[in-house]
């Protein structure tokens, strides 16, 4: 598999407004596969979900994972990010009020 490597420095430019999200799960619990497995499912969609439909404001993003794993994203503007997070009819928030209801304070994942 070959790699490109850009040995420059390198910015983006954009029109107008932008955010930018920094979002996070921590598996603090490994063996409890059945409690941070889920997640990991339910945020794999919710980013089909967005790449799907350029509409809802999503730019892209970039992610690490391991034990810690982050979620680097560009959004329109901080409004379609929070329209996003509390939209009735998206995968966010049945993917939340499952976490909450499932893991909740549980210490076993955190986000």
């Amino acid at each position: 598999m070959a790699t490109n490597f850009i040995n420059q420095r390198m910015t983006g430019r954009i029109e107008g407004d932008f955010c930018v999200f920094l979002i996070g799960m921590r598996i603090n619990r490994p063996l409890k596969v059945h409690q941070w497995f889920p997640i990991g499912m339910a945020m794999g969609r919710m980013l089909r979900e967005l790449a799907a439909h350029k509409e809802l404001g999503f730019l892209g993003d970039d992610a690490w994972f391991g034990r810690t794993t982050l979620s680097l994203q560009y959004w329109r503007s901080a409004e379609h990010l929070m329209d996003y997070a509390t939209s009735k009819t998206g995968q966010h928030l049945p993917a939340w009020q499952a976490f909450t209801r499932h893991v909740g304070n549980s210490g076993d994942v955190g986000i």
